[in-house]
């Protein structure tokens, strides 16, 4: 990318930032300070609409990060409003194809060979095209495959030049975001620039694929004892930061329900192991697919001898298994942030609307100057309406009243300087694209019905830390009580036969300190009252001031020197 390119990439972005920085300022603040508040009440939310539309059409035309910017943002439903977050969701990551020779280019650079020496087969159309980097399809020679157990792979291969225009990208959202962080009408309800930096940092994340290598890796380990659960291997020699080879898993796309009747696999069976497992990957493994659409999750059937396993006494495995894919974007559930929503869930099952704001807090939803009065008052309806039901329960409330809750809540959120850790976004998405993946599959499924196990979990685990806390604290006190007979009979027959002995040395020797310290007061106390008393008086009474004055340095001396003697007297 050239520098003038560079430049007037830059330009747009700032350009329609600004334009729309200032439309907010005339009509939030211009206008109801001049008694024209109704005006800005009317049109806001005809104005919103159409800022999310310019900016959907500013993101298709620049592609590159700007689309994963109006994919963040459509899942920022805790600081923008509805008519933004609904027209951004449907922004795709389809963008047309990199030429092939551009692709090659790349490609051969980073392995440090022809791409026909790399591989025995690599096709040039490529099999998917996103906005960071487009997957092909390939073919190892035998040498390789012999080595890796490999035939067929995919190579994802970044996007020429994507590096720049993500640091552009990222460098012009950052002057945004100052701007933002000088508008109090912004300010108060969002930190814009740690926003910036919580999606730079997944945006580097996902153009690293090392990174991605390694993270398809550790999600195989957490479940390679779940014949549920498959991610495909990595091929390390044929993988750079910017090269990407894979085990070729492509199967049944999860959301071809046609497919995978013809294949004898219920849909509604599908729904509930794929929710049973991301809830694994949040309660369990703590390490979860952040993007889980349908294009990453394949469902493999497998051949009759992995099903009926190859041992004498082996249980019989599962007709089919969930294949995941790309692993760019994961979500960490570290100890604190489990805590947090551990206290979380423990709040909502005591419909304690106090705790729940207080673990907000914790987990770091709520910003410190968070008003919550209100929240409280719409958490304490919620309770009151919801609070008696179970979560399977609450499949039989009327979808109307959710709505109208949900509208009424939403709106009381949007009000406080609320907004969700970058981990936390990630892991609220994913759980969105679950329970929307899992309703398209099954029109019955009730996304309550699979969570109620992992709450009830949380709950089994809080109330057996407690347990423990206090068998631990039982077990110390009755190790006490049982060696107190012991040694309040071994201190009488010291006693009686005169051998109980005091050492009060320390004793003394604080108390000779404490002692010099006080005398050291009373001296600093004494010059000081001499030293004004000789100065008030030296006007009217010269002889008796001065004399004062001269007099105060006694006192002064012993408080300066007498902790020093004193240590020496010590030794």
């Amino acid at each position: 990318m050239s520098d003038g390119a560079r430049r007037a990439r830059s330009r747009r972005i700032l350009t329609f930032a600004a334009r729309r920085l200032i439309q907010l300022w005339w009509f939030e603040l211009a206008l109801p300070k001049i008694g024209l508040s109704g005006v800005a009440e009317r049109t806001r939310e005809r104005r919103v609409r159409r800022l999310a539309e310019d900016f959907r059409t500013l993101a298709v035309e620049l592609g590159g990060l700007m689309i994963k910017v109006g994919q963040f943002l459509s899942s920022r439903l805790d600081v923008l409003p509805p008519e933004i977050t609904s027209e951004l969701e449907g922004l795709q990551d389809e963008v047309p194809p990199v030429p092939f020779p551009a692709i090659r280019e790349l490609a051969e650079a980073e392995l440090g060979a022809h791409l026909g020496q790399v591989f025995d087969r690599f096709d040039e159309v490529p099999v998917a095209a996103a906005s960071l980097g487009q997957v092909h399809r390939a073919r190892l020679f035998d040498g390789d495959a012999d080595e890796t157990g490999l035939r067929d792979v995919v190579v994802k291969v970044q996007r020429p030049g994507i590096d720049e225009i993500v640091a552009v990208d990222l460098a012009a959202l950052r002057r945004v975001a100052g701007w933002l962080r000088r508008a109090r009408v912004v300010s108060d309800r969002v930190d814009a620039p740690a926003l910036v930096e919580e999606f730079a940092q997944t945006s580097l994340e996902e153009i690293d694929y090392l990174h991605e290598a390694a993270s398809a890796e550790r999600f195989a380990e957490s479940f390679a004892d779940d014949a549920r659960v498959y991610a495909p291997a990595v091929v390390w020699e044929r993988t750079t930061r910017r090269v990407l080879t894979l085990e070729d898993v492509t199967a049944i796309k999860i959301n071809d329900t046609d497919a995978l009747k013809a294949a004898g696999i219920a849909p509604a069976d599908v729904a509930r192991v794929f929710a049973e497992i991301m809830f694994d990957q949040v309660f369990t493994h703590g390490f979860v697919h952040a993007d889980p659409h349908p294009g990453n999750i394949f469902v493999t059937p497998l051949p009759p001898a992995a099903v009926r396993g190859d041992g004498p006494g082996e249980v019989a495995g599962p007709l089919w298994r969930l294949t995941f894919v790309d692993f760019g974007m994961m979500a960490e559930v570290p100890s604190e942030l489990r805590s947090g929503l551990r206290a979380l869930v423990i709040a909502v099952a005591a419909r304690d609307g106090r705790a729940m704001i207080d673990a907000a807090r914790e987990i770091g939803v709520l910003m410190p100057s968070a008003a919550t009065g209100e929240l409280e008052r719409a958490l304490a309806e919620l309770f009151e309406r919801f609070g008696g039901m179970g979560f399977a329960q609450l499949k039989d409330v009327d979808p109307q009243e959710f709505r109208e809750f949900g509208t009424e809540f939403g709106d009381v959120m949007r009000s406080l300087p609320f907004q969700l850790p970058e981990r936390l976004l990630l892991l609220i998405r994913s759980m969105a694209l679950t329970s929307g993946m899992c309703s398209g599959l099954d029109p019955e499924f009730n996304v309550w019905d699979a969570v109620e196990p992992y709450a009830g979990r949380l709950l089994d685990e809080e109330r057996g830390d407690l347990a423990r806390d206090l068998a631990a604290e039982a077990m110390k006190s009755a190790g006490l009580l049982w060696r107190m007979p012991q040694r309040v009979d071994a201190l009488i027959t010291k006693a009686d036969q005169g051998r109980l002995s005091f050492d009060t040395s320390r004793l003394e020797r604080r108390l000779d300190r404490l002692e010099g310290v006080a005398r050291r007061v009373v001296s600093a106390v004494l010059f000081a009252a001499l030293l004004i008393g000789g100065a008030v008086l030296v006007g009217p009474n010269p002889v008796l001031g001065t004399t004062l004055m001269i007099a105060s340095a006694l006192p002064l001396l012993h408080a300066l020197l007498a902790g020093v003697l004193g240590r020496r007297g010590r030794r």
